[in-house]
């Protein structure tokens, strides 16, 4: 593609922002709500992702890092979901390295950005 406005791109990174509200870590790739938010979780926590903003390749936004979320299960996390909380999958992405998860343990989870490149 040899042209994309940037205002294709900030819509739909504004409906993340609007829309993506829970995050879950989950034990593999879920490709529905009901698999992000029952089948595969790990640990649940509540997200307010931040503006739309340049990035050096295009444009993104950012997830923040999240501070003891309990985890509800017990396995290795490799994926995390975002959802609207009700019954939208918003966007899914593999964690930067996978992590044993207890059920009852509180983890740490770092800021990481869904990114949309610009076109070339």
């Amino acid at each position: 593609m040899a042209y994309l406005n940037p205002e294709a791109r900030d819509q739909g990174l504004d409906w993340i922002d609007t829309n993506g509200t829970r995050l879950d870590v989950c034990s593999q790739e879920p490709a529905t709500y009901a698999e992000a938010t029952s089948t595969y979780t790990l640990l649940t926590a509540t997200v307010n992702t931040g503006s739309t903003v340049n990035s050096a390749t295009g444009r993104k936004v950012t997830v923040p890092a999240v501070s003891a979320a309990t985890a509800t299960a017990t396995g290795t996390g490799t994926h995390w979901a975002l959802t609207d909380g009700t019954g939208v999958l918003v966007a899914t992405g593999a964690l930067s390295a996978s992590q044993a998860v207890t059920s009852g343990s509180d983890y740490d989870l770092a800021a990481f950005d869904i990114n949309f490149p610009a076109a070339t």
